[in-house]
């Protein structure tokens, strides 16, 4: 299993009139988590896309337990608990405040798609090589 953790502030402007962060967020904080994480991997979506290869998300779920709220600091726990195959990648989160109470769990699956034919692609060597380990 791969783990990593990732940390945001939430921002006013990620608020609703009910001072909690607005649920359409969710999203974009594991987008953070992904992008974020890939980064320390040493894997780049710019440098993926350059490579004709995108991941779009085929698939989100996510479910509210407790509100997050105006400048807490977020935890955005993020798991691949099995090993990526074929052509798609899924990452489970759970979202933290500052208290450790749990928040938010969410997964998203990703698939792999060639830029030029737009047809699902298979998973590129450099992602099996940073993650296979962890497996």
């Amino acid at each position: 299993m791969f783990e990593s953790e990732v940390q945001i502030r939430v921002r006013y402007a990620e608020t609703d009139q009910m001072g909690y962060v607005y649920y359409g967020n969710y999203g974009a904080y594991y987008e953070v988590a992904r992008t974020e994480t890939f980064r320390r991997l040493g894997i780049h979506y710019k440098e993926m896309e350059a490579d004709g290869v995108m991941m779009p998300v085929l698939e989100m779920r996510c479910k509210y337990i407790r509100p997050a709220r105006y400048d807490d600091m977020l935890t955005i726990k993020l798991l691949v608990k099995e090993k990526p195959k074929g052509t798609r990648i899924k990452f489970e989160y759970e979202v933290y405040n500052e208290a450790q109470e749990l928040l938010n769990i969410g997964e998203t699956t990703m698939v792999f798609v060639d830029m030029k034919t737009g047809r699902p692609t298979a998973i590129p060597e450099g992602i099996h090589a940073k993650l296979d380990g962890h497996f």
